[in-house]
This record gives C-alpha cells, sequence and structure tokens, in this order.
C-alpha cells in the first residue's frame, strides 16, 4: 500500500500530523541518568482555561535549586497528553526545568485510534490561531509560577506537537526557541519581523509523511526572510521515531512509523545543545 497524507487524514493541511508522534540521558534519551542523586519532583495537574475550554495540562518541576527554571512547553502528538508526554514533562523537571504538559485539545480528551485524533487534530490545522491562544494560555500560566524564569522560555512538540510549534513561532510566540520533533512542516507561512524564536527541526530522513517538497519549501520560506533555524535529519528515522510506543502503534494501525532509539537520543542531545544556546 503506498502511504501519503491522504490515505489518512482528507484535508492537505492536516496530513502532517501522523500518530505516536541539562544533564545526560540514558541512551534512549528518555530518561535520565538513574546513577545521579535525583531531586524531589513536584508533578501536579493544572487548570488552564483557553477560548472555551479547560486545559487539563501537568506541571512538572524540581526541588535541585532555588533558582529560577526556564520553562519548557510540551505539545503532545495527536493523540493528545498522554503518559509519553506526562514522562517528557518529568524528564524536563529532573533536568531543572519547569515542564508544563499540555492538553491542547481540553477537558482531558486523548483519542484510542487515528480516525478520532483526526477529529480532535482537525480544527487546529484548519485555524492555526487555536492552537497559538491555547499556547499562549500555557505560557501565561506557567509564568505564575514562583519557581519559573520568565525570560527563558521553549516550546517543543511531536508530531502535531512540533506543527503547534513551528506555527506559533511563525505567528510570534514570546518564547527563546521551539523545537519540533518529527513534526508537520506545512503551515502559515514566516512572518518577516514577527518570527523571532528561534528554530530547530528534528526530523527523520525516513519520514513518508513530510516529503522532501515540504522540506524544501519550509527551508526557502525562512531563507527567502533571513530568519535564522536549524535543521535536524536522522537517517533511517520514520515518523514518530522519539516514542517508544511508536513501533507497536504502527503495527496495531498499520502505519509506516517506528520508535528509533538512535534518532530518539541524537535528537535529544540536538535539542539540549539549543537550549545551551538561547538559554545563555
Amino acid at each position: 500500500m503506498k502511504f501519503n497524507f491522504a490515505t489518512i487524514i482528507a484535508p492537505a493541511a492536516i496530513a502532517l500530523c501522523m500518530t505516536a508522534c541539562n544533564n545526560q540521558p540514558s541512551t534512549s534519551g528518555h530518561a535520565s541518568d538513574s546513577t545521579a542523586a535525583q531531586p524531589t519532583i513536584t508533578e501536579e495537574t493544572v487548570a488552564i482555561q483557553a477560548d472555551s475550554v479547560t486545559m487539563n495540562s501537568i506541571v512538572a518541576f524540581s526541588d535541585d535549586t532555588t533558582a529560577k527554571k526556564p520553562i519548557v512547553l510540551i505539545v503532545p502528538e495527536w493523540w493528545g497528553l498522554d503518559d509519553y508526554i506526562k514522562g517528557r514533562a518529568k524528564q524536563f523537571a529532573e533536568l531543572g526545568y519547569l515542564a508544563i504538559g499540555i492538553d491542547m485539545y481540553g477537558g482531558s480528551k486523548h483519542a484510542d485510534n487515528p480516525d478520532q485524533a483526526k477529529a480532535y487534530a482537525t480544527p487546529f490545522y484548519n485555524n492555526p490561531q487555536l492552537g497559538f491562544s491555547r499556547l499562549q494560555a500555557a505560557l501565561a500560566k506557567a509564568k505564575t509560577y514562583p519557581q519559573a524564569d520568565t525570560t527563558r522560555i521553549a516550546a517543543i512538540g511531536y508530531c502535531f506537537g512540533g506543527s503547534m510549534v513551528l506555527n506559533a513561532a511563525k505567528l510570534g510566540l514570546p518564547v527563546n526557541g521551539v523545537v519540533s520533533f518529527h513534526g508537520g512542516l506545512q503551515g502559515v507561512p514566516p512572518v518577516k519581523g514577527l518570527t523571532k524564536a528561534q528554530i530547530l527541526v528534528c526530523q527523520g530522513g525516513a519520514d513518508p509523511f513530510v516529503p522532501a517538497q515540504d522540506v524544501a519549501t519550509f527551508r526557502k520560506q525562512l531563507d527567502s526572510l533571513n530568519i535564522p533555524y536549524t535543521f535536524k535529519e536522522y537517517a533511517g528515522a520514520t515518523h514518530a521515531f522519539t516514542n517508544p510506543a511508536s513501533t507497536a502503534n504502527g503495527k496495531k494501525f498499520n502505519l509506516p512509523i517506528a520508535y528509533n532509539p538512535a534518532a530518539d537520543t541524537a535528537s535529544w542531545n540536538d535539542m539540549r545543545a539549543f537550549f545551551g544556546v538561547i538559554f545563555k
């Protein structure tokens, strides 16, 4: 079977959000070094009002120091806020950040299959301002925490979430930088003077849902406005390469996606290096 976005999601705009999607992490890139003393992590659910919904998001931070902590907003894959993203939030907390895993759909909605995920994600692709406003609300909430360093902020996203943070950067979200992991590269065009956040794109070199033409167009748009960005491509990695559940999901739903430990670790380290630049 030949795969393209249209085989999964009818509107072209939503075709990019396929599924399951500073200390050294373990070789998987998904857990911090277990040999180091672990700080106490506070994890709490927080209700964030945005538009007409309540985003039941998760906040995580540690007691490792009294120093202010950079903020990391995390936008999930199109499944919604799940254990994978909650685990990432805890991982960031262990590394000294204040992290918010965002319930983008509101009401704790979580999709169990691609059709349901499509229904949840479609409005965000049809109306980019919707994702932007919910990221704004999450950021405003993060800034209310006394532990937060409101001058050092990043937004990262996976698959659907990657598309959302790239759109937010182009629309002028006031953050230092954004990181997209295997996210779609279509979306709103950048605007000179509005797109100020630094951008890191972590993309699988064998991702069938982000064709070479999308990559070329994305880069051309940014290059034409002299907007700086970093584009990392991981050979052999397909879509959703950072999520350990991707291989099972690919088999379950007959999708060409899989976890790639090498690309997961490499992209995590590239993100850490990027944070080292934007949080100077």
